[in-house]
């Protein structure tokens, strides 16, 4: 699907670009991920539309067949990384779950605001972007993916989300895509 419009009262959500996760082993050049990701936050920054910059520390405490390793986090582990140069206005929020919305503020601050689109990059694909990208679609929002600004820990998790899941639930493209129709929906 291609990216038709970027609305007038759109948020863009870097998802776990954090110091803990940016160093595990992902299925893309973790550099690009987090280069494409902060082009957009310049681009959302000069346009003036709001950012929010999620982090996670913790997790939800359902049981799941996958055993869980409880160790001890690098005290830095959950802080975001330095590239996103995170500024007053930014929203920062600290999640313990998947996805940005369940236990946050994030939809109230979101409707204060107006905001009837998202645009969400981060890690990891198929975990945080897939479940923050599914409750904001069930809450309503435009949703848009930024595809070369997202990664996981495995291939075929990251193309499922991308090419089976993405597709009924948000408009996906690049970063240079959403570039464009921010300059060209926000001249």
């Amino acid at each position: 699907m291609s990216i038709t419009t970027i609305d007038t009262q759109t948020a863009l959500i870097v998802i776990d670009l954090q110091q803990g996760l940016v160093t595990l082993d992902t299925c893309h050049p973790i550099q690009e991920v987090i280069e494409n990701s902060c082009k957009l936050v310049s681009l959302f920054r000069y346009a003036s539309l709001p950012i929010v910059l999620v982090n996670v520390d913790g997790i939800a405490p359902g049981r799941t067949e996958q055993v869980r390793v409880q160790q001890q986090k690098p005290e830095n582990w959950s802080h975001l990384i330095d590239e996103l140069q995170p500024q007053q206005e930014d929203l920062q929020l600290t999640k313990n779950t998947w996805g940005a919305f369940t236990s946050t503020e994030l939809h109230k601050y979101l409707a204060s605001l107006k905001v009837t689109q998202v645009v969400i990059s981060g890690i990891a694909t198929s975990m945080g972007v897939e479940s923050t990208a599914r409750q904001a679609f069930e809450l309503g929002y435009n949703v848009t993916i930024a595809t070369d600004a997202i990664t996981d820990f495995n291939m075929d998790v990251h193309n499922n989300s991308v090419n089976s899941i993405f597709p009924k639930l948000a408009e996906t493209g690049t970063t240079a895509d959403i570039v464009a129709r921010v300059s060209t929906d926000h001249a």
